[in-house]
């Protein structure tokens, strides 16, 4: 049910940003994000002009006082189809709009079969500071099965090129639990990954998403059992490895957490600008949460930008959460981390009591899904193994 409204006059969560780039070479058959083929020429200056444009309608909607980033994520999407001098623009334009600090995490999303690599240098020299590749598998067979448009030969000469251009901090996104996978090819691919010695692994299972070729015909994939086996193996590979698992799919070395990622698992907003992009704001007066969605087509974003002006709100939708969505929001974002987190960071972040936690955490707790002591509160091995159920638990309080 529904609980009273919040306590006003809480302080505004901290604040990144997020910039989709829509367009991709070919849609793979697993992905749901907002990504379209490129069917002719990108059209990169209006773009970029667009998010601009949009950038400065969300900061005129914001209000004064804006915050400086934790962190910059350009997404997609395959975003490094934008150009060098594209990337710079934009960039350049983001700092003319909002304090960015030396030390802000920048991150850019890259994939290693596009000839896009041979700009690592110019994104680096634009301020891009982390790169994230998508790898996903090192096994030829299984790149071909996933739709993906490059090899293992390509990955490697990605990031020797991203280490030739100054990538001091580099991501590289791996699934297990493909097509036919056995749990030798699991491990290979994950040891396959190692090797290069990144400062950060996404290592996380493939999951055919709704509307989604993979969806309406399942490749043939592990059983839960395998998956499970996949996992462990995964883990116990990044720990001997040195990284630490501070998320459910994230393993970094020290001091190489995603700082974006990590905003949106503590329940920070987040500014969202680009085709399809979200954003998620909190009115520190009144302590309403607000999401907020851009059109998804690069066209209908393109001319929705077009049409805003000056006193009239940013281009999309937006909706305030109701009560219990905000704590099942919250719920599904904090409960992902590893170690936990302190209940003090659910009043901090949304300004609400912690008490209205109080019922789904006893739940949890009796339920050996979770632990809270000295107010820190910490999924189990348990509840890390079942997320679902227990995130199930905070729905509707």
């Amino acid at each position: 049910m529904n609980e009273p409204g919040p306590e006003a006059g809480s302080c505004r969560p901290p604040l990144a940003l997020y910039v989709h780039i829509p367009w991709c070479v070919r849609k793979c058959p697993y992905c749901d994000f907002n990504s379209h083929a490129v069917r002719d020429t990108l059209p990169e200056r209006a773009y970029v002009d667009a998010l601009l444009r949009d950038l400065g309608l969300e900061l005129d909607a914001l209000g004064a006082g804006v915050q400086p980033l934790v962190s910059v994520f350009i997404g997609g999407g395959t975003p490094s189809l934008l150009s060098g001098a594209g990337m710079t623009r934009l960039l350049a334009g983001i700092r003319q709009r909002l304090p960015l600090d030396d030390a802000t995490e920048i991150t850019l999303e890259a994939n290693p079969g596009t000839a896009d690599a041979a700009n690592f240098a110019f994104y680096r020299e634009a301020g891009i500071n982390r790169l994230s590749l998508g790898v996903q598998s090192l096994d030829p067979v299984k790149l071909q099965a996933l739709g993906r448009i490059h090899g293992p030969q390509e990955v490697y000469q990605a990031f020797w090129l991203a280490r030739q251009a100054g990538f001091a901090n580099i991501n590289l996104d791996l699934m297990y639990g493909l097509p036919e996978q056995d749990l030798r090819q699991a491990r290979d691919d994950l040891l396959g990954a190692l090797v290069l010695a990144p400062e950060h692994l996404s290592y996380y299972q493939l999951t055919p998403e709704p509307h989604t070729p993979f969806h309406a015909a399942p490749p043939p994939l592990p059983d839960e059992d395998l998956i499970a086996e996949m996992q462990l193996q995964g883990q116990e590979l990044l720990t001997a490895a040195g990284f630490t698992s501070y998320e459910v799919a994230a393993h970094a070395r020290p001091g190489h957490q995603c700082q974006h990622n990590l905003n949106y698992w503590t329940f920070g907003d987040y500014l969202g600008i680009g085709a399809g992009a979200h954003g998620k704001l909190t009115d520190p007066a009144s302590g309403r949460i607000q999401r907020g969605a851009k059109p998804k087509q690069p066209a209908a974003y393109l001319a929705a930008v077009d049409k805003a002006g000056p006193g009239l709100p940013p281009p999309g939708s937006t909706w305030t959460l109701a009560e219990d969505e905000v704590v099942l929001e919250f719920a599904m974002n904090s409960l992902r981390l590893t170690a936990g987190f302190p209940l003090r960071l659910f009043a901090l972040n949304t300004g609400r009591s912690p008490d209205r936690l109080a019922a789904p955490l006893a739940a949890a707790c009796q339920a050996g899904l979770l632990e809270v002591a000295d107010d820190w509160v910490c999924p189990t091995e348990l509840g890390r193994r079942f997320l679902n159920d227990l995130i199930a638990l905070f729905m509707d309080t």
